[in-house]
């Protein structure tokens, strides 16, 4: 089996800043693209941010300029660095990767529980 856990998230001030990382563990033969959803309440799930394997990354319009996304293959992790953050920021985030298990050959796109960011004065 494999598995994402997410951690990083609380609450910021407008204008703060916070990072989340996520680590995916288990019988893991390789780790293609990774990403960031994230949902608000009463909201569609939207993109955040993707990246590849070989590191290309994409971002959501509403997110550019103040987001980044990186990650680190050695550790199958991914990070997501939040700046300049707004209260429209606000949702639980969702990290995402496909994942070619070390028992199959065929990629599976995994998620995880999530991780509450608010921001608020």
């Amino acid at each position: 089996q494999v598995q994402l856990a997410e951690s990083g998230g609380g609450l910021v001030q407008p204008g703060g800043s916070l990072r989340l990382s996520c680590a995916a563990s288990g019988s893991i033969l390789r780790v293609d693209s990774m990403g960031w959803y994230r949902q608000a309440p009463g909201k569609q799930r939207e993109l955040v941010a993707t990246i590849t394997y070989g590191q290309v990354t994409k971002y959501a319009d509403s997110v550019k300029g103040r987001f980044t996304i990186s990650r680190d293959n050695g550790k199958n992790t991914v990070y997501l660095q939040m700046n300049v953050l707004k209260p429209e920021d606000t949702a639980v985030y969702l990290c995402t990767a496909r994942i070619v298990p070390s028992y199959s050959i065929i990629p599976r796109d995994c998620w995880g529980q999530g991780t509450q960011v608010t921001v608020s004065s």
